[in-house]
C-alpha cells in the first residue's frame, strides 16, 4: 500500500497511447466489427416485437468504445475504437453504408467526453454507464440528422430515447464492466493500464 502510494505521489503517469495501445484497440476493434455486422439483421429481428424494442440491444453498438478503454484506460482509446470497429463494419458491407463510420465517430466521441469528464481515473460501472449514455446521446444526434425520428410523437419519441438509454446502460455499460472484470481475471488488463492508474487501483484495494 505505501509503494502504491509513493509511486503515485511520483506524478508517473504514461497517458500517452502507445504503439502496443493502439494495436490492442485495433484488435478489440476487428473483433466487435465482425460483431457489429453480425449484430445488424438482430435489430430487424427485434423489431416486430414491440414499440421500439430494436432499441433495447442498439447499445451494442456501444460496446467497442466502452470495452476497450476497460481494458486499456488511456484517453482517445474509446474514439477509436468505436471509430475502428464501425470501419470495419463498413468493410465488411454494412447496411447502413457510409453512414457507419459517422456514427462510430460520434458515439466514440460521447462516450470519450464521459471518460474525460472523470479524468480517465475511474472505471467502475457507473462511469461506464454514463460513457454508454454518452455514445447514445451521439447516436441520437446523428438520428436527428438523419431525419430518422423527427416525425415521431412526443410518447414514441420519450420510447425511443428510454429503450436506447436502458439498452446502452446494460449492454455497453453493466455487460462491458463484467467482460472487462472476467478479462482481468487472467491478468492480461493489468501490463497495459497506465503506471499511475495500476498503483491507484492497488490503492483501492488495499
Amino acid at each position: 500500500m505505501e509503494h502504491a502510494r509513493q509511486r503515485q505521489g511520483q506524478g508517473a503517469n504514461p497517458r500517452g497511447l502507445k504503439l502496443t495501445d493502439i494495436l490492442v484497440t485495433i484488435v478489440i476493434a476487428v473483433v466487435f466489427g465482425i460483431i457489429y455486422k453480425i449484430w445488424g439483421p438482430m435489430y430487424d429481428v427485434v423489431k416486430p416485437l414491440g414499440t421500439h424494442a430494436e432499441q433495447t440491444i442498439y447499445g451494442m453498438w456501444f460496446l467497442a468504445g466502452t470495452f476497450a478503454f476497460l481494458v486499456i484506460r488511456k484517453p482517445g482509446v474509446a474514439l477509436l475504437a468505436e471509430i475502428a470497429a464501425a470501419s470495419i463494419s463498413a468493410l465488411l458491407g454494412s447496411e447502413w453504408g457510409l453512414s457507419t463510420l459517422y456514427y462510430g465517430a460520434l458515439q466514440g466521441l460521447g462516450a470519450e467526453i464521459v471518460f474525460a469528464i472523470f479524468l480517465y481515473r475511474y472505471a467502475n460501472v457507473w462511469v461506464t454507464s454514463l460513457a454508454a449514455l454518452g455514445a447514445a446521446a451521439g447516436s441520437l444526434v446523428l438520428d436527428f440528422g438523419y431525419g430518422y425520428i423527427e416525425s415521431l410523437s412526443t410518447w414514441n419519441y420519450t420510447l425511443l430515447i428510454g429503450f436506447r438509454a436502458l439498452g446502452s446502460i446494460v449492454i455497453a455499460g453493466v455487460f462491458a464492466s463484467a467482460l472487462s472484470k472476467a478479462l482481468e481475471l487472467t491478468g492480461v488488463t493489468k501490463a497495459l493500464r497506465p503506471a499511475s492508474q495500476a498503483d491507484y487501483d492497488a490503492l483501492n484495494r488495499a
